[in-house]
């Protein structure tokens, strides 16, 4: 299905940018695929290609009617042919679904990060290996989102061609949308605020001691929390007693803005992550980021984040208190934060991607 409401005439060609993704809003890459979108709904009419958008069928003619729409549908994995004829095939992400079934398109493959590498064993890893193997041989061009990622996979992978890092956007939340969510605690009282799906790769039980050691604040923990780690990390708390840490769920975007807004710190102790968005969009409202110092995340946070060197909850602790002090007693360091935060841009970010969809229409 493709749907588009008027005419382009002397294109150089046609790009197609996978955002089938977009079925998990919420996830991560969900956000990055939605801010693709609304990048192409403001500059579509700017470019001289066809800007073509695979997404499920519930966001055809969610962008605007400067794009083309298809539908992304299952039977495209065993018909890819279905598809009409691109120059280009944006894979946004490594875990895609999809591809392109003819040679003649240049496919241009994101890589966000290995985690399945140390996340699954076995059978199921070896799938993953060789799937992500089929795409990096498919690849006309590979980008990945930090040095860290790029540098996993020329250690694990035979790529056979250099890699582009080009650094995720980051979308700029007004602190006028926000929402104030329902808090199952004291609204009054002062907050830490982490978000992401609750999986152990995520850490959080480590801030569970250290909550113990912190009776000051509350904790709140917002993301997906229907998995076993959640169920987990509930448990401990009712077992525990532990008073002041919450879950929220999924919560909506305006909900996050607030949460950023007004919490008196972001944690985050992740031990994998391709990029850290979530570290970046604290400090866009210019809050003290206390991260854990694993795969990509120091890279990214540079001199803006206080690092854990440990996860000992005094230790943990010790390092949150400390960053909120050094951000009380210096105002300048949130406005260092939120210029760091501004150098992110979905802008900058998708420019240099418009370049290289032109550089592969040239090569053809």
């Amino acid at each position: 299905m493709i749907t588009f409401a008027g005419k382009l005439y002397g294109l150089m060609g046609k790009v197609l940018i996978d955002l089938s993704i977009l079925k998990h809003l919420n996830c991560g890459l969900g956000q990055v695929a939605y801010n693709y979108a609304k990048y192409y709904q403001s500059h579509a009419k700017e470019f001289d290609y066809e800007v073509h958008l695979l997404v499920p069928k519930s966001f055809v003619n969610a962008f605007g009617q400067d794009v083309h729409y298809h539908v992304s549908r299952e039977i495209h994995k065993i018909f890819p042919f279905l598809l009409p004829h691109f120059d280009v095939w944006h894979t946004i992400h490594q875990l895609a679904r999809q591809a392109p079934s003819r040679r003649s398109t240049r496919n241009l493959l994101t890589i966000h990060d290995l985690n399945f590498l140390y996340e699954k064993e076995g059978k199921t890893k070896e799938k993953y290996i060789r799937k992500l193997t089929k795409k990096i041989k498919r690849a006309n061009r590979i980008t990945c989102i930090s040095n860290f990622a790029k540098n996993d996979v020329e250690k694990n992978f035979q790529v056979g061609q250099p890699i582009e890092v080009i650094y995720n956007g980051v979308e700029f939340m007004s602190p006028t949308a926000e929402k104030q969510p329902v808090l199952p605690c004291d609204a009054d009282k002062k907050f830490l605020f982490t978000i992401g799906q609750l999986l152990p790769k995520k850490n959080f039980h480590t801030l569970l001691d250290v909550m113990k050691l912190m009776p000051e604040y509350n904790l709140i923990i917002a993301g997906k929390d229907t998995t076993e780690y959640a169920k987990m990390i509930k448990d401990r708390i009712a077992d525990e007693g532990i008073s002041n840490v919450f879950l929220l769920g999924e919560i909506l975007h305006g909900e996050k803005v607030w949460l950023y807004n007004h919490c008196e710190a972001f944690v985050f102790p992740s031990l994998f992550e391709g990029f850290g968005l979530p570290i970046i969009e604290a400090m866009f409202f210019g809050k003290p980021v206390v991260s854990s110092d694993k795969t990509s995340l120091k890279e990214i946070g540079a001199d803006h984040v206080f690092f854990w060197e440990s996860f000992e909850p005094e230790h943990m602790a010790a390092r949150i208190r400390e960053a909120i002090a050094q951000f009380g007693d210096n105002p300048s360091m949130a406005l260092d934060n939120k210029a760091y935060a501004e150098s992110y841009s979905y802008e900058k970010h998708l420019t240099r991607y418009n370049e290289i969809y032109r550089e592969l229409m040239g090569e053809k």
